[in-house]
């Protein structure tokens, strides 16, 4: 499920939408095509055998069904300011962590899991509960890069907004000034007029 964009904040952007790998579907998949195939050989040799069977194999749809969506209503979303993490199909549970408060990123994958391209990210941030562990994510040495350039980004902006502009000084003004006279956007009269107002301050 697409993380909804009424839950962002203003000019706030999402960079990744992920979603557990497909890989946690593999075994309940498995599970239904066996019990599908049982299911029909049953119902071949015995038609009681067969209808016992099917209930099974509703039971095992049902099972099935309930996992891809709990899959889909799983997110691990990532914006310009924050990493989202939410899950549940009716009730919702969800944590947030400010990117600026993200003190590390691990990843860990055996060799099975880089093989089908997915692992477990491991967030170390300030808090009371420093570290959260996401399991089943897809390509997880690539989330955590891109966790690392949406943070350096987020600090950025941070000190863009943080930086106090001031007002030129006396010499800095004149300076301008004398490039205005030289370049004839004004007279030498009104560069004299102005130089003597901004001297008179000092």
């Amino acid at each position: 499920m697409v993380f909804p964009r009424k839950l962002l904040n203003d000019g706030e952007d999402v960079i990744l939408d992920l979603v557990p790998h497909w890989s946690t579907l593999a075994l309940p998949v498995a599970v239904l095509v066996v019990v599908l195939a049982v299911t029909i050989a049953g119902e071949a040799i015995n038609r009681d055998l067969g209808l016992g069977l099917a209930v099974v194999l509703v039971a095992v749809i049902a099972w099935v069904a309930l996992r891809v969506a709990r899959r889909q209503t799983t997110n691990l979303v990532l914006t310009t300011d924050r990493l989202i993490h939410r899950a549940g199909i009716l009730a919702k549970r969800g944590k947030e962590i400010p990117l600026e408060r993200i003190n590390d990123i691990a990843y860990h994958q055996s060799v099975f899991e880089r093989l089908i391209g997915t692992g477990d990210l491991s967030i170390e941030s300030a808090g009371a509960r420093s570290r959260e562990t996401f399991g089943d994510i897809p390509r997880p040495a690539v989330v955590q890069n891109e966790i690392y350039r949406q943070m350096e980004a987020c600090a950025s902006r941070r000190t863009d907004r943080a930086v106090v502009w001031r007002d030129p000084t006396v010499p800095e003004q004149l300076e301008k000034l004398d490039e205005l006279r030289q370049r004839g956007i004004i007279t030498p009269a009104e560069f004299d007029a102005k130089k003597q107002q901004l001297l008179d301050r000092l």
